[in-house]
């Protein structure tokens, strides 16, 4: 058992990062980091979830609800800004509970970020197509049925252009994350551009009278139609509830989605040139900004038209269509179009460096932990999994399977809250170039925070989340465990020790 906890010390971590067909590129400065945190966090949530969670749980009160959701990211960003600049390796979460908790749950981590950060990307890439059909049909061109994710006339539907978006981002990766940064810069200056024209015009059409009531009356779900998840009852004694203030909660547990992102910041952190400083600013600065700009389009949005009357599909360019400006809705269509490939792009991005880093551990097959010979990127798992999702993006109808990805990333947010608990116990000489402020009691409220939101996640999310880690249980047993280097350095080490004996007698 006591193999399963075993932890790998921070200054091996750090070591590893050294070996040169292992190590990435240091490229980024805190304001590139920034950028990513910016350009992944602002994309579906604002284009789409405004309208849904207003409409459906809280009325104009989903203002708050973003604030909700990014107090809880709030906690956990203080926890993530902690690790990244203290151990400045890739892997995120993984490497952070590597070093705190052990090696089982590093592993469960690290599989539920890969799970996490791929459906993440192909949700992303297949609302990408539909915006992009959407604008290409305005202009008069249509796509087979077939090619657009549709079944065609003999059953047979793959989205090209998910699958095509997906490709293209992969070989970016490949090719250096300076590019990647350059790329990405550009488009978070249209999609902020975007935001704020939204913001800006949007205010001379606010009615007050749209605002009231504020949070409208609580009202009980109705029969197959509970968003909570049935825990929040059987825990509490919480009968479900649309409005009112559970309805903010849970719309907050909802709209958390719109915050998935600036955790991916972290698992750049070996490839940012002074981690120790940069990597603090760019997590907390992107989720700062991100909060902002959402609270203030929910303001908007909600005031220019009842929140009864709200789009589901397109609220902010309906909202505008509403009040008599239809020209504003194109052009809110086409930032959404080109801010959701920089947010398919950082998280895509994530997941290979998540993966890398568990490779080069052993954990996965070390054929992955190689980087290429010029760019210093991990070409073997970014063409792996661009691959792999790039197929899935072509060939499923994601839907629900979003809320997969918020679960999975409150559940990585519980254990770096932990993590720094027990790596403050255990390591407190370590040199820590950021501290979380107000020790245990942030990351405490962070793991309450996480846990609350994950508690008004539907069962079936919970029921699909076991799955997949009872697979990665059964993944580690039979393959992480025994080609662990750590593990490996151990057992050498136990060999030198017995024979240094026998080598005195």
């Amino acid at each position: 058992m006591s193999t399963l906890f075993r932890t790998k010390r921070v200054e091996q971590s750090i070591q590893d990062t050294e070996e040169p067909e292992h190590a990435l590129k240091k490229s980024l400065s805190a304001m590139d980091l920034t950028v990513f945190g910016v350009g992944v966090i602002v994309g579906t949530g604002i284009f789409v979830l405004t309208g849904t969670v207003a409409k459906n749980n809280a009325g104009p009160a989903v203002a708050l609800a973003f604030v909700v959701a990014g107090v809880v990211c709030a906690l956990a960003a203080l926890c993530y800004a902690e690790f990244a600049s203290s151990v400045p390796v890739a892997g995120s979460a993984y490497t952070f509970s590597y070093a705190s908790l052990g090696e089982l749950p590093a592993w469960i981590i690290g599989w539920d970020l890969v799970l996490e950060f791929a459906l993440g990307t192909a949700v992303v890439a297949v609302g990408w197509s539909g915006y992009i059909r959407s604008l290409m049909e305005n202009a008069g061109w249509h796509m087979p049925e077939a090619l657009s994710g549709r079944d065609g006339a003999d059953g047979f539907g793959f989205d090209i252009l998910a699958a095509g978006l997906v490709l293209v981002l992969t070989a970016i990766l490949v090719i250096g994350m300076k590019l990647s940064a350059r790329i990405t810069s550009l488009v978070v200056a249209i999609k902020v551009a975007v935001v704020l024209v939204v913001i800006v015009a949007g205010a001379f059409f606010i009615k007050s009278a749209n605002y009231d009531p504020f949070i409208p009356k609580a009202q009980a779900v109705e029969a197959g139609g509970d968003i909570h998840s049935p825990l929040v009852q059987l825990l509490f004694g919480w009968a479900p509830s649309n409005f009112g203030v559970m309805g903010v909660f849970t719309a907050a547990s909802v709209v958390f989605f719109a915050f998935i992102g600036f955790d991916i910041v972290a698992t750049a952190a070996e490839e940012t040139k002074n981690p120790q400083r940069d990597m603090p600013r760019g997590i907390l600065g992107s989720l700062l900004i991100c909060t902002a700009l959402y609270v203030a389009v929910s303001i908007v949005v909600t005031g220019m038209q009842h929140y009864t009357k709200l789009s589901v599909d397109a609220p902010l360019a309906d909202a505008f269509k509403a009040t008599g400006h239809p020209g504003f809705a194109g052009f809110i269509s086409f930032g959404a179009s080109v801010g959701l490939t920089v947010v398919c792009m950082i998280l895509l991005l994530g997941q290979t460096r998540v993966f890398f880093a568990m490779s080069r551990d052993g954990l996965l097959p070390r054929f992955f932990s190689h980087v290429h010979p010029r760019f210093k990127t991990p070409h073997r798992p970014t063409i792996l999994l661009g691959v792999v999702i790039a197929v899935v993006a072509g060939f499923t109808s994601l839907g629900e399977l979003a809320e997969l990805v918020n679960i999975g990333t409150l559940f990585a947010f519980v254990v770096v809250a932990v993590s720094v608990l027990v790596l403050r116990r255990t390591r407190p000489d370590l040199p820590r170039a950021f501290r979380t402020p107000w020790v245990p009691v942030i990351p405490v409220l962070s793991v309450l925070a996480s846990l609350w939101l994950m508690l008004n996640l539907p069962a079936e999310t919970w029921t699909r989340f076991a799955v997949w880690m009872v697979l990665g249980f059964v993944l580690y047993f039979l393959y992480g465990r025994t080609h662990s280097r750590l593990g490996t350095r151990e057992d050498a080490a136990a060999d030198e020790t017995t024979r240094t004996p026998s080598r005195d007698a």
